[in-house]
């Protein structure tokens, strides 16, 4: 890997996407934006102008998980299926990092008046930091 890169994240969801940025050199997340649109065209109109503005080398998008069982997550498909249009759309590589608690911790930091605004930015920022953070693990070992 370069010395440093650009990746943004996604916290997938059907109604908002969160979008986290960061910087492998640094090895910290912080939250983005939120893209508020259902609709196909207009979450990928957004996206179009993120890419272009941030130019990232890597993607990252959270993918859910159950916390107590092994049985997938019914958004778990649409999360994967998100991360295959990002890397063919961008032609970039994409990571599918698990998401578990992500929400959890993301509402932890932030103050009641901005959670509802800033909550899935904020989850992107800690799927992008964990995804930070078994990298550098990762790359430390022998």
């Amino acid at each position: 890997m370069p010395d440093s890169e650009t990746v943004m994240a996604f916290d997938f969801g059907e109604k908002r996407i969160g979008v986290a940025i960061g910087e492998t050199l640094l090895s910290s997340a912080r939250p983005l934006t939120t893209i508020e649109a259902e609709a196909k065209a207009q979450r990928f109109s957004a996206l179009d102008r993120l890419i272009g503005e941030w130019h990232p080398a890597r993607l990252v998008v959270g993918r859910p998980a159950h916390a107590d069982r092994d049985a997938p997550h019914p958004l778990a498909a649409r999360c994967e299926r998100f991360a295959r249009q990002l890397a063919g759309r961008y032609h970039l590589p994409v990571d599918l990092i698990d998401e578990r608690y992500t929400s959890c911790v993301a509402a932890e930091r932030l103050t009641a008046s901005v959670r509802k605004t800033s909550l899935d930015a904020e989850a992107a920022a800690v799927i992008l930091q964990s995804w930070f953070d078994a990298h550098a693990a990762a790359s430390s070992r022998p």
